[in-house]
């Protein structure tokens, strides 16, 4: 009896082990990764493509990994590195592009297969993240598309221990960027993403301009008359 509870006792710490050095590994991997190609919000697609090898590596990695939504920090820092590494693998399988758009269901259409399941980019992002967790607005300034109407990317991947700051930094950032919220005296024009997500965004009976002055320096006037500017699915690679 005691051999037998030993030895299930065993088989749940390797497995244990066995996926926290896996995820540990991803995150190390990404961040290696993204600090190689990634530069002010740029991606050197052209290098990525010339040596996918660690592009491809990485992908492998993240297939077997199966992250757990009740370790909230680690499931939803695989699936935003695992969206933006997918968004890159896709444009540079495609590679030269003007913009992701160029190819025909970029998003909603093409597959891919991560965490041991075959998915699209927007299942990603809406089934894996913001159904999981609705109440978390501050995906979508860290979920880059492939765009420059997108926050940018940055040269580091996301990781549990930090992620709320990470979430809380980029969030912070985007907001108070004067490309990304255009203020000319009393009328301010916004990115579609507070368009295309505006339930996300007025929770809780929230404004819009509620949720943008929690995090900007200089706030917004209370009545302020706010529109849309056109996104910009112009290709986020390195100049």
């Amino acid at each position: 009896m005691r051999k037998s509870i030993f030895l299930v006792l065993f088989c749940f710490l390797a497995l244990s082990y066995g996926h926290a050095q896996g995820t540990s590994d991803f995150f190390l991997s990404a961040d290696t990764f993204l600090k190689t190609h990634v530069k002010d919000g740029r991606v050197d697609y052209k290098a990525i493509k010339d040596n996918s090898s660690q592009l491809n590596e990485l992908l492998d990695m993240a297939e077997k990994i199966a992250p757990s939504s009740k370790n909230k920090e680690e499931y939803q820092a695989f699936w935003i590195n695992g969206y933006n590494l997918l968004v890159i693998k896709g444009i540079v399988e495609n590679y030269p592009l003007k913009s992701p758009l160029d190819v025909s269901g970029f998003f909603d259409k093409t597959k891919h297969t991560i965490a041991g399941e075959t998915i699209t980019l927007n299942d990603i992002e809406n089934k894996r993240l913001r159904a999981v967790f609705p109440e978390e607005p501050r995906f979508h300034f860290v979920l880059v598309c492939g765009g420059l109407g997108c926050p940018p990317i940055i040269a580091s991947a996301y990781k549990p221990e930090t992620l709320d700051a990470q979430l809380e930094t980029q969030t912070k950032s985007a907001l108070n960027d004067p490309n990304f919220i255009q203020v000319n005296k009393n009328k301010v024009k916004i990115s579609q993403i507070f368009e295309w997500y505006k339930g996300d965004f007025t929770q809780d009976g929230q404004s819009l301009v509620d949720f943008i002055n929690k995090y900007r320096s200089e706030k917004l006037p209370e009545k302020v008359k706010v529109s849309y500017y056109p996104y910009d699915w112009s290709l986020n690679g390195s100049k």
